[in-house]
């Protein structure tokens, strides 16, 4: 039995407001790592969102399947299925009926306007607990009124914890704010040895993309394809670099994207690749779902990750990429700064404070070896009607080709070294980045949560559209 363990009569229980659990998507991975890891100490019940959800209106009992892979006899774990993220009336009835002790939602706040809305409700009973997912800057100050909704925020990177901090101001001291970084199971995500149980895929795998060839460098992508992950500006990259390689090597290096070829939010890359590159055998597409044990299996035939998105707010393919020991590159950008562990002039994991709130310039260059960071040759402000105003961080391609570059020119002996050196360092305790750790930390931040929890008193809240514009109280310095 797990260390901590309650039966399910004294559990406390959190109405959980996010992706449906069963989904693929990054919220859905984690926050069924989420679930997973703390179904010992909690109840659960998963308002869970699709975009347009072929169960929604149902009730289904998940608590047999939870129990069966966490090996505990009484997990209770309840989902809703909804369409987006329900609307007060749907939240109005479950907590009606299941009586949670908490509300922990895990998503852009921006989705959940109306849940703001009832704080007034939901605030005089049980807390509202935020995981933070992306905070950029500009320090977003239309975000305050949601943060000072909350009594816990919970920040996935360390950029996003000090945002909230300085969205906060002052009242930032009457909240618990706390980093904690997105968790994956080193068990799934790992290096593959000769003998291994998956090795038949591994092998099987790279004869279908790779056949009986050997490639001087198989580089890897693994994301949506939409434009803030400039898969684009990849293939451009690895047109140069293509380029500048001896005419004789230049069929022996391969490229691997795992993305829809063809998005209505990203681009046609089938066009973009015979635009760049004709129809070059060594671009490979991988597309539609697969399970975690085959992705491990992808990012085990690659020699390195990259992820060149223009904003993040983790990049959770480089963590896995590092789990399985496989280098990565990356834009230095949002919670991607914190995987490539850059350090201060005394050894130390930076921190961000008000004065120096991203190191999106290089403003400490040391860094994990396991890394190879590209700095932003610019940064644009974008925005919508809901996200007025954030950074992009976009990288030049020929900076981007120069990575790849370097990667290539490393014995393929260093490339393993380095990659082995990342392993073990984003399964280590400092990093906190395995599931393990994430959960662990959870449970500690709920826990004080409940302890430091005192009911509010009725008030009537601000409508947010009536806010008035603030202006920037702090100083930015890249």
């Amino acid at each position: 039995m797990k260390e901590g363990y309650l039966p399910y009569t004294k559990r406390k229980t959190i109405l959980f407001l996010c992706d449906d659990i069963r989904m693929h998507s990054g919220i859905a991975t984690m926050a069924r790592e989420i679930v997973l890891g703390t179904a010992h100490k909690y109840n659960w019940v998963n308002v869970g969102a699709a975009i347009s959800h072929p169960e929604k209106g149902k009730k289904i009992d998940l608590s047999e399947d939870t129990s069966n892979r966490v090996g505990i006899p009484d997990a209770k774990v309840t989902l809703y299925p909804q369409d987006g993220y329900g609307n007060p009336d749907i939240i109005r009835a479950i907590i009606k009926v299941e009586k949670p002790d908490a509300l922990f939602f895990f998503t852009d706040p921006r989705y959940w306007e109306w849940l703001f809305r009832m704080e007034n409700e939901i605030r005089t009973k049980i807390p509202m607990i935020y995981l933070n997912i992306w905070d950029d800057l500009p320090a977003p100050l239309y975000n305050e009124v949601y943060y000072d909704s909350c009594d816990t925020l919970l920040a996935i990177s360390k950029q996003t914890e000090n945002i909230n901090r300085l969205v906060l101001g002052e009242k930032a001291k009457d909240k618990i704010i706390a980093y904690v970084p997105h968790g994956i199971d080193e068990e799934v995500f790992r290096p593959m040895k000769e003998g291994d149980k998956h090795a038949k895929e591994l092998k099987d795998t790279k004869q279908r993309l790779l056949g009986d060839k050997e490639y001087d460098l198989v580089a890897f992508f693994n994301s949506r394809n939409i434009r803030r992950k400039s898969v684009s500006d990849l293939l451009v990259a690895w047109k140069l670099f293509k380029e500048g390689l001896p005419k004789d090597k230049q069929n022996k290096v391969a490229l691997i994207l795992h993305t829809a070829p063809v998005d209505d939010n990203g681009t046609d890359l089938y066009a973009v690749r015979d635009l760049l590159l004709g129809e070059d055998p060594n671009i490979l597409f991988s597309s539609g779902r697969i399970t975690p044990e085959s992705m491990n299996v992808l990012y085990n035939l690659a020699d390195v990750t990259i992820l060149p998105s223009s904003n993040e707010g983790w990049g959770l393919a480089l963590t896995e990429s590092m789990m399985a020991g496989t280098m990565i590159i990356a834009n230095t950008t949002g919670g991607m700064q914190d995987q490539m562990r850059f350090v201060d002039e005394n050894g130390k994991w930076i921190e961000f404070d008000e004065n120096f709130c991203s190191n999106h310039f290089g403003t400490y260059k040391n860094h994990g070896e396991w890394a190879v960071p590209v700095y932003p040759s610019n940064i644009s402000v974008v925005g919508s009607p809901k996200t007025p105003y954030i950074f992009d961080d976009r990288l030049d391609f020929r900076d981007l080709k120069d990575a790849i570059q370097k990667v290539y020119d490393m014995p393929k002996e260093e490339r393993i070294r380095r990659g082995a050196s990342g392993r073990k360092w984003v399964t280590s305790d400092e990093s906190n980045m395995t599931a393990k750790n994430m959960c662990k930390n959870v449970m500690k931040y709920v826990d004080q949560t409940f302890k430091d929890f005192k009911p509010r008193k009725k008030f009537r809240f601000s409508k947010i559209e009536k806010l008035e514009p603030k202006t920037l109280t702090h100083k930015l310095i890249y």
